[in-house]
């Protein structure tokens, strides 16, 4: 696929962890690319351009709370993010949009990330409302069988709301019909959301792991990590609407209870010591009404452990 950057995406003002900016997605050479999937398949007009549309440039804003600097020493992992080594990231700025082709984002996401895997790179995309894994997870047709791991509040089962079958009700609903997903392993359930009996049924039947947050807590990460198959190779979504709401306030739908920052990062972690990790997303911060910014701090520091992690078990020590 030989597509030109402004085809497909638009350059950010401001990169993601001081990485390089590149100018063609068709020439990528990195073994980390950040991507911006700003939009969703949105349920209502106002839905089009909700907050969660700000994720990405909220979450470029807050590199220098994310890491400091690359070369400072980081106690979550150990040392510097890239720990010595020769690491190339980029970021890819967002996928464009077209007010003229509301429909045309997904595809325009997918494209994208199937040239991020054709270069070899490790994607980590940033949403966006909790569609976006749908083209992304699409993208990911060679890289099966892909287990599906999930934190959330919500199981995201909805086969539609209001005759939109790709929203942010859907996500997980639209993977299980993808032929190289095969384990969902979904942690940090509670409360309630978009789900009626008949989603959890259809869960259920698939064979999802359903755990519940408080099941988390009261048997530890370890404990569901040891569930999760080794040797495998994983996507990990992050909606911080599963994290607790002291760590992750500005969200949608806030619920206490949530999964902890110490839990996922021995999440990610395991996954990593496990298996391959193939790509991450996290999804449905509203930085307008974040504390202090929190919330992407929160969700950046997951997604440093996760290529510290990688870093450190070589992955892209071939390159």
């Amino acid at each position: 696929m030989n597509l030109p950057l402004t085809a497909i995406v638009q350059v950010a003002h401001q990169t993601f962890l001081y990485s390089e900016p590149i100018l063609e997605l068709d020439q990528l050479k990195a073994d980390i690319a950040f991507l911006g999937i700003p939009y969703g398949d949105a349920y209502t007009a106002a839905e089009i351009v909700n907050d969660q549309t700000n994720m990405p440039a909220a979450m470029r804003q807050v590199s220098d709370r994310i890491v400091r600097s690359l070369e400072r020493y980081d106690f979550d992992l150990g040392g510097p993010l890239y720990d010595g080594k020769s690491i190339r990231a980029v970021d890819c700025g967002d996928v464009r949009a077209d007010p003229a082709d509301l429909k045309g984002h997904y595809a325009r996401a997918e494209a994208a990330v199937r040239l991020i895997l054709a270069a070899g790179a490790l994607p980590i995309v940033i949403g966006g409302d909790h569609g976006i894994p749908i083209p992304v997870l699409r993208a990911m047709d060679g890289e099966g069988p892909i287990t599906l791991v999930q934190i959330d509040q919500h199981i995201d089962w909805r086969d539609h709301v209001n005759g939109v079958r790709e929203g942010y009700s859907s996500p997980i609903r639209r993977a299980s019909e993808m032929a190289h997903v095969g384990e969902i392993f979904q942690i940090g359930l509670r409360g309630t959301g978009s789900a009626r009996i008949e989603e959890v049924e259809a869960a259920q039947a698939y064979g999802a792991h359903l755990i519940t947050a408080y099941e988390l807590h009261e048997v530890g990460m370890e404990a569901i990590l040891e569930r999760i198959p080794a040797g495998g190779r994983y996507y990990l979504t992050v909606d911080l609407d599963g994290m607790d709401p002291s760590i992750a306030p500005a969200v949608a739908g806030p619920c206490p209870g949530g999964v902890t920052f110490v839990q996922a990062r021995k999440l990610i972690h395991g996954l990593v010591k496990k298996g391959r990790v193939v790509g991450m997303d996290v999804v449905e911060i509203t930085p307008r009404v974040d504390v202090n910014r929190i919330t992407c701090i929160t969700a950046g520091r997951l997604i440093v452990n996760l290529i510290g992690a990688a870093v450190r078990a070589g992955y892209f020590d071939h390159r």
